[in-house]
């Protein structure tokens, strides 16, 4: 089973895709991940996108397919894999049905995760962890049951991402929303696009994405 998993920064892909990996053992292709570890094993294709991205430019779309085929190949066809930032344009899309086809394999589903920008800004701008054990923490929803004093090991101190602010969550869910559009009427067209409530409590996500899949 090969799916893609889709949805702005903040709307639970990581939480949903680890649960993937759990239950099914799909393994999680972010193409970020494997461009980092290619680079620092000095593979082939490491070695060509380190050479891109040292000039200062964007590491093309011919790496990113070489890197995916090389992992599909890796893994074997007997595992299915969980794509994660990868397609992002229709070129992108038309090269992903290649790299699967090569390898007799075929795209299931594609799943959207959707969300309420304003719910979304106020689930991330509210999140802040203690600073000592990294227990995550929130202004609405999960505050410590003493202020100021962490539940998991008393420590004082906590921190918040510089990036979890409005400005910055709104950017990037304008930007989803533009690498995102150009991919999802291909799938439409082919009836394998899903869409989940990504607001949903945690495990009811979890499970309306078991009920696309099986």
């Amino acid at each position: 089973m090969n799916i893609i998993l889709l949805g702005p920064p903040g709307a639970g892909k990581g939480t949903q895709s680890q649960r993937l990996v759990e239950r099914h053992g799909l393994k999680q292709l972010s193409t970020g991940d494997m461009l980092r570890a290619a680079v620092k094993a000095g593979t082939p294709v490491g070695l060509k996108a380190k050479a891109v991205m040292d000039a200062g430019e964007l590491v093309s779309d011919e790496i990113v397919s070489a890197l995916i085929g090389d992992e599909l190949d890796v893994m074997g066809p007997g595992q299915g894999a969980i794509f994660d930032g990868y397609p992002r344009t229709a070129a992108q899309a038309e090269s992903l049905d290649g790299i699967l086809a090569s390898r007799g394999r075929k795209l299931d589903h594609v799943i959207e995760l959707d969300v309420d920008e304003d719910a979304l800004v106020e689930r991330i701008t509210g999140r802040y962890t203690c600073a000592t054990c990294g227990k995550g923490y929130h202004d609405t929803f999960e505050k410590p049951a003493v202020e100021g004093t962490c539940d998991k090991c008393g420590g004082h101190e906590f921190k918040r991402r510089p990036d979890d602010n409005e400005e910055t969550v709104r950017t990037r869910m304008a930007e989803y929303r533009a690498k995102t559009a150009p991919i999802l009427p291909i799938y439409e067209a082919r009836g394998i696009v899903a869409h989940v409530d990504g607001m949903a409590q945690m495990d009811d996500v979890t499970a309306a994405i078991e009920a696309v899949i099986a």
